[in-house]
């Protein structure tokens, strides 16, 4: 496994935990890293470079961005999240990873690609949905806020420093855990 392999396994990582907290947003970024010539896609994925995948892709980040500030709309779009997540984190694992046998890019598209994009928008939803009730939606644009934020310096980071992302999502996979440990305790 070379270097270049590696680094490219970072990004598909780093950007699919970006996709869990919004599904447009890491998309739109791996189009600009691949627009302005940051990032060589494999050959059948440099559409997400073209004009009209930059243009389709800003404005979808465009609209997602704001309708999660909208109480009761953003838990609609949680509804829907998951499975688009993990179908945007294996589109990004299989456009970004670089001298593979399809098999293993296949594998880690899925698992790695998909998992963690679904672990982080299941996660994120649960959160929105805990805010809604207990705040009555009050709290959502705060959580919103949060969550564009993460998915905004987990793509920069992924695109510029992608050993760095896969340290910053195992940073999320662990807060996670302590956040799960801790409900499961406190429900018991």
């Amino acid at each position: 496994m070379t270097f270049e392999t590696i680094i490219s396994i970072c990004l598909g990582v780093g950007l699919s935990a970006s996709v869990g907290f919004r599904v447009f947003l890491p998309l739109f970024a791996l189009s600009l890293a691949s627009y302005f010539d940051v990032w060589q896609l494999n050959e059948s994925w440099q559409w997400i470079g073209s004009t009209a995948a930059l243009i389709t892709l800003g404005a979808a980040t465009v609209v997602e961005v704001f309708a999660y500030f909208i109480p009761y709309i953003d838990n609609l779009l949680d509804s829907i999240a998951v499975p688009l997540a993990a179908l945007a984190g294996t589109a990004i694992m299989l456009s970004t990873v670089a001298d593979l046998s399809p098999v293993i890019t296949w594998a880690l598209a899925i698992i790695a690609g998909g998992g963690t994009a679904a672990a982080v928008a299941g996660t994120s939803s649960t959160t929105r949905l805990a805010s809604t009730v207990t705040t009555g939606g009050v709290a959502n644009p705060v959580v919103s806020t949060l969550e564009t934020g993460t998915s905004i310096i987990m793509s920069i980071t992924s695109i510029f420093l992608p050993i760095l992302a896969v340290i910053l999502v195992i940073i999320i996979f662990f807060i996670i855990f302590k956040i799960y440990k801790k409900f499961k305790t406190s429900n018991t």
